[in-house]
């Protein structure tokens, strides 16, 4: 095909396109008919998970999180580590859903479903589109769908070019077994990781959009538009819409162009527009400053060894679109595996990816499958360790949609081959039962019917926290976070036997879990074993030094050990407890004050005047404080200072009759000392 037949000057989008390149129309109610049929069996699928509560990370994106209450500070997300940081659009669609329903979850649940439901509608129309242009291209012998389709029969021969059936009825199918897929259900179901969704319906809206322009005709700037702004509005929900513009450059030269540079000679303006929205991309990551340490080459995980994991990650991802079996919400933080385990999926991966670069390189649309496979998961699956999740299911939420095409085109290649071998479809006057697609679109009906029973199976996973996170320790037996999170659900259900075996649990697992360590304490804290209590909290305290919620408690502990010791008499035990209590909690005026009482008990009078003053600076107004600080400036000689305290004592409280006695006994004393 000429340069000239494909685009007329540089930098066009909508130039025209070789009529023969053109896709063949399918009538408008085949596509309603479809979208329908999509919306509906993800109804089915998704239809018991409107009751699933907020879980793990949607506290701190959705009910803990104070820029939803006004749309108008929905496009500032808080820089709090949650998923909604540096992703404005993200925030303000959760905002929209606080504005209808507050924390009511159906809102949240709704908006999610029509989000993946959107997303399987324009993945129809993205596969439709292509093979239609495909099969029109070979019909005029400027293309083909592999190079040896013709050869081999079914999906590839002239019977797909008869008319529009085939391309609609391998996109439907496929479309419908990724809608319906339960690897789907985490981006789905759980209602933070929106981000996923939110972001592949944009990332696939840029690509149809695209599609539509270059297709011509007067809306083809429209589109052009559309995929542009889409592709910005994607790197505001999820950092891995950064492959979008890259994948529209392959999708460009593989089915459109023919080449890079014949792609960038009729597109340069509309490819640097979207490579432009890696700048907003890159102006969003730098606002993520507190999961700054959690990716990148900085964190705690090094790249090698988070490298070799994404080995397994991804062969997992593949295994798992092929057999959604068994499917974990939360994988926890190890990293390796076996020696032959990794060994195994490296080769794995390594041979698919060079396949899949040598056939994008023929621009086989095999190829640019594969490229899609492994392009979007690059930027989580690669060798930029994500230290808080190892692996996670959802990553594969758009990468799997090339499985599914891939396996769809292979069912209706055999099944149209296998028709064809017995001689059936004669005399069927419709290319759609004689090119054999009909029993392959059946066999991807009943596969999406079964899809669909284990979506709505594990959707009951996500229906309680309990429910969870019980699923996530029972199939990652060593999951240190699932038994912490089990302990804190049986804590709050006063199971506190129960509790404490999860929690130790845990801490034989990490060692070093500070959470795992602080919860038991407040656990033997509720249980008044103080010593132990603290014992967990002294545990944490070196792993997070500056947290409140390790230092909040264990100063309570401490000073609630010391008032026991101080009223068993043992005073240098007490002395050490309040010791600590005043250090984790330095604004708690009564701990400084029985510390210095102690103190002063021990004969360490200096010691504690200085906590008795440090006390009355945090409550002036304390009687009790200014008259034990007055008794102890008397013990050591400092009359008109003790009288000053004792005089404010009676201002205070003018009934404070132990007062008024000490200031008249201090007085005597000052009197008698001041004779000659």
């Amino acid at each position: 095909m000429s340069s000239q037949s494909l685009c007329d000057r540089s930098g066009s989008v909508d130039s025209p396109v070789s009529p023969a390149w053109l896709p063949l129309e399918a009538p408008r109610w085949v596509a309603y008919l479809a979208a329908a049929a999509i919306a509906v069996a993800a109804w089915a699928a998704y239809g018991n998970s409107f009751l699933g509560p907020f879980l793990a990370d949607d506290l701190g994106a959705i009910v803990d999180n104070p820029t939803l209450r006004h749309l108008s500070s929905a496009l500032s997300p808080p820089r709090t580590g949650t998923p909604v940081e540096g992703r404005p659009l993200l925030n303000l669609s959760l905002a929209v859903n606080y504005a209808i329903g507050g924390t009511r979850v159906g809102s949240y649940h709704m908006a999610n479903l029509l989000i993946h439901v959107l997303a399987g509608i324009t993945l129809f129309g993205i596969v439709r589109r292509t093979l239609a242009q495909t099969m029109s291209r070979r019909r005029s012998g400027q293309g083909a769908l592999g190079q040896g389709a013709q050869k081999q029969g079914g999906v590839g021969q002239e019977a797909l070019q008869e008319d529009w059936r085939p391309a609609a009825a391998i996109a439907f199918a496929a479309a419908l077994l990724w809608t319906v897929h339960p690897l789907q259900t985490e981006a789905v179901t759980y209602l933070s990781q929106r981000a996923e969704s939110l972001m592949g319906l944009l990332y696939l809206v840029t690509l149809y959009a695209f599609i539509r322009s270059v297709e011509g005709g007067p809306a083809a700037k429209a589109w052009a538009f559309v995929s542009m702004a889409c592709c910005y509005l994607g790197m505001a929900s999820k950092e891995v819409m950064v492959t979008a513009p890259l994948m529209v450059l392959l999708y460009d030269r593989t089915f459109v162009a023919g080449s890079f540079r014949e792609s960038w000679r009729c597109r340069r303006g509309f490819l640097l527009v979207l490579g432009g929205s890696w700048l907003l991309l890159g102006v969003l990551m730098q606002s993520s400053a507190s999961r700054a340490g959690t990716m990148g080459f900085g964190t705690a995980v090094p790249w090698w060894a988070y490298a070799l994991t994404q080995f397994r990650a991804v062969a997992h991802y593949l295994r798992l679109s092929l057999w959604p079996s068994p499917l974990v919400a939360d994988y926890g933080r190890a990293l390796g595996g076996p020696p032959f385990e990794v060994a195994w999926d490296a080769l794995l991966v390594g041979l698919l990816v060079a396949a899949s670069i040598i056939l994008l390189a023929r621009r086989s649309p095999w190829g640019f499958l594969g490229a899609w496979f492994f392009l979007i998961l690059a930027p989580t699956s690669s060798v930029i360790p994500v230290a808080t999740e190892i692996i996670a299911e959802r990553r594969a939420y758009l990468s799997s949609a090339a499985v599914c095409v891939a396996g769809v085109l292979a069912i209706m290649t055999v099944s149209g081959w296998r028709v064809r071998r017995a001689g059936g479809g004669g005399g069927v006057p419709s290319g759609f039962l004689s090119s054999g697609l009909a029993p392959g679109l059946g066999l991807c009906v009943v596969l999406a019917c079964g899809l669909g029973v284990l979506t709505a199976r594990r959707n009951a996973v996500y229906r309680t926290a309990m429910t969870f996170w019980t699923d996530v320790a029972l199939k990652v037996p060593n999951h240190a976070g699932a038994q912490n999170n089990l302990g804190n659900l049986l804590l709050e259900q006063g199971r506190l036997g129960e509790a404490e075996d999860h929690y130790r649990q845990a801490l034989r697992w990490v060692p070093s879990y500070a959470d795992a360590h602080a919860n038991l304490g407040n656990l033997l804290l509720k249980q008044g074993r103080l010593e132990d209590a603290i014992a967990q909290y002294e545990a944490a305290l070196p792993y997070r030094p500056n947290d409140p919620k390790i230092r909040q408690p264990l100063g309570t502990a401490c000073y609630r050990l010391g008032n026991s010791f101080a009223d068993s008499g043992r005073l240098a035990p007490a002395a050490e407890a309040y010791g600590t209590a005043v250090r984790m909690l330095p604004n708690l005026a009564d701990a400084h004050v029985d510390y210095g009482i102690v103190l002063a008990r021990l004969g360490r009078v200096p010691q504690a005047m200085q906590e008795l003053q440090t006390a009355l600076k945090l409550d002036p107004a304390a009687a009790d404080v200014h008259n034990n600080l007055g008794s102890l400036l008397a013990r050591s000689g400092q009359f008109p200072e003790a009288k000053a305290q004792f005089e404010e004592a009676i201002r205070l409280r003018p009934d404070y009759e132990e007062a008024r006695d000490n200031l008249r006994r201090v007085n005597l004393m000052d009197r008698t000392e001041a004779r000659p």
